[in-house]
């Protein structure tokens, strides 16, 4: 059976906001006053974001600052990203809603199943990551992309979406990252490592564990033509109907109020 879904396609904004809208969203609809949400929207400027529980001595402040990057911790796990030239997606739904509920990896797989199919869309020979590590825990590395986790998109081994799930009792949000042009080893400039050496390394192994959607495919997809992939992958996968709408006002309300006094604020970002 066909449900209709909201379909938001929000401008470029800055990190801070961007976890705001999405956190509001989940507020909304954990409530009943909004529909689920499949949201669709990029990052300015960049911005390098921290999983739920990463230490904040992970951040290379003066680094960081002298690029005009920006930071924010996310209401999700995982590790760090720097977020610029990608698509980012967020999966706001109720706890109850079929495609998200169960357990985390039974909804993580629903939902990579429609991300599989976007990419491939797209041309990509991709294919999904099926493994943990030792005795199901993955070594612990302050970047996010260079560790291909459960249901992950990958191409030829490299890993090329990257997913992380928060779950409230009445709701869940599942949001991830496509890069789609530009060198991944940026991010080595926005983190601290012992010396420049190591550095260097760790920006070695992440070209060779990820990759960007250009690099796999040989030529540029626009944000628009990937966004337009992704809707029709959700809708022909998940059995949807994508409605274009906006946030409400009380979710805008919502989401300015979370920037001011959490995602904009050291309370939040450098809580750990």
């Amino acid at each position: 059976m066909t449900e209709t879904w909201r379909l938001l396609l929000t401008p470029p904004a800055r990190g801070a906001w961007n976890m705001a809208a999405d956190e509001a969203i989940l507020e909304h609809i954990g409530r009943g006053d909004s529909t689920p949400t499949l949201r669709l929207y990029a990052w300015t400027p960049a911005c390098l974001s921290l999983g739920h529980a990463q230490p904040f001595a992970d951040v290379d402040a003066t680094r960081l600052k002298a690029r005009g990057w920006e930071v924010v911790r996310r209401p999700t796990g995982g590790r760090a990203i720097l977020h610029t030239d990608e698509l980012t997606y967020s999966v706001i739904a109720p706890s109850n809603e079929p495609r998200v509920e169960g357990s985390v990896l039974e909804s993580y797989n629903r939902l990579a199943q429609a991300l599989l199919l976007a990419v491939k869309s797209l041309e990509l020979p991709v294919e999904m990551r099926n493994e943990v590590g030792q005795n199901g825990i993955l070594p612990y590395n302050p970047v996010c992309f260079e560790v291909p986790s459960t249901y992950e998109i990958t191409v030829n081994g490299k890993k090329l979406i990257g997913s992380a799930q928060a779950r409230k009792k009445e709701s869940v949000l599942q949001h991830g990252s496509l890069p789609l042009t530009g060198d991944l080893t940026r991010i080595c400039q926005a983190l601290v490592f012992e010396n420049e050496c190591a550095r260097d390394e760790a920006a070695k192994r992440l070209l060779e564990r990820a990759t960007t959607v250009e690099s796999a495919l040989g030529r540029r997809i626009s944000w628009e033509n990937a966004a337009q992939a992704f809707v029709r992958a959700f809708e022909a996968q998940l059995g949807l109907s994508l409605k274009r709408g906006e946030l409400s006002e009380s979710e805008s309300k919502r989401a300015d109020e979370l920037v001011g006094e959490k995602y904009n604020h050291p309370s939040w970002t450098e809580r750990v």
